[in-house]
């Protein structure tokens, strides 16, 4: 089945995306929870500047990182075993994303992220993204990433520019179906960022409350199709 035939699945995605890494960054000082290469840059500021969140920043990579190996290695054994990986994936996502709700809700609002607390929030944040991620990559490569919008926004000015300067007919019709496939996916990220935005400002750290909730209305949408993917 072709990407879109079922497009609620990566929208989904996305829009939990958008919230969970604008919610991250606001109430762990600046902490990328899904975006984690843009830590970087934060950690940077935050050497120079001196403010908090230095350890949590430097931690989230190697976190990243070793929950992609740790999802891979899980997939491959669901899938020896018949077992519905994309749905397990998410599940245990949706689980990581509740412990961080809890956590939030429990210990917050961090006055520095890389106090106890705030860091295993943080970091619990980061493995549930690792885990939408490499699901996303292995399950649903065909549609656009869930969690970064650089490479989208560019690949959409360069399907304008193609469109508007003329391709032939084939080509179009491909340009304009990513060019569907790919706004759809900004706009449900840009969604789920100013969600996180203006519930925080609403409720503070309530607010993660709702990432958890995105997940299991994301686990009621059909999978089937897509649980055959290669891993």
């Amino acid at each position: 089945m072709k990407y879109a035939s079922i497009p609620a699945i990566p929208m989904m995605l996305s829009v939990t995306g958008g919230y969970v890494d604008t919610a991250g960054y606001v109430a762990l000082q600046g902490l990328f929870t899904a975006h984690v290469t843009g830590n970087f840059v934060t950690l940077g500021a935050s050497l120079v500047s001196g403010s908090s969140g230095a350890l949590a920043k430097l931690l989230a990579l190697p976190t990243f990182c070793i929950v992609i190996v740790l999802i891979r290695w899980l997939g491959l054994g669901l899938q020896a075993r018949g077992v519905p990986a994309l749905r397990s994936l998410l599940t245990l996502k949706v689980v990581l994303l509740a412990a961080a709700a809890a956590l939030a809700i429990r210990c917050g609002p961090f006055l520095s992220s890389d106090g106890g607390p705030a860091l295993v929030t943080g970091l619990t944040l980061v493995a549930a993204m690792a885990i939408q991620n490499a699901a996303q990559r292995i399950h649903l490569g065909s549609s656009p990433p869930t969690t970064l919008m650089t490479g989208t926004t560019t690949q959409i000015m360069i399907d304008i520019a193609d469109l508007s300067h003329g391709i032939p007919a084939d080509k179009a019709e491909a340009a304009r179906a990513r060019l569907t496939r790919m706004t759809a996916s900004v706009v449900a990220f840009a969604f789920g960022c100013a969600m996180a935005a203006l519930l925080y400002a609403r409720v503070g750290i309530y607010c993660f409350l709702i990432p958890p909730l995105l997940g299991i209305a994301t686990l009621t949408l059909r999978m089937a199709p897509f649980e055959t993917g290669t891993l």
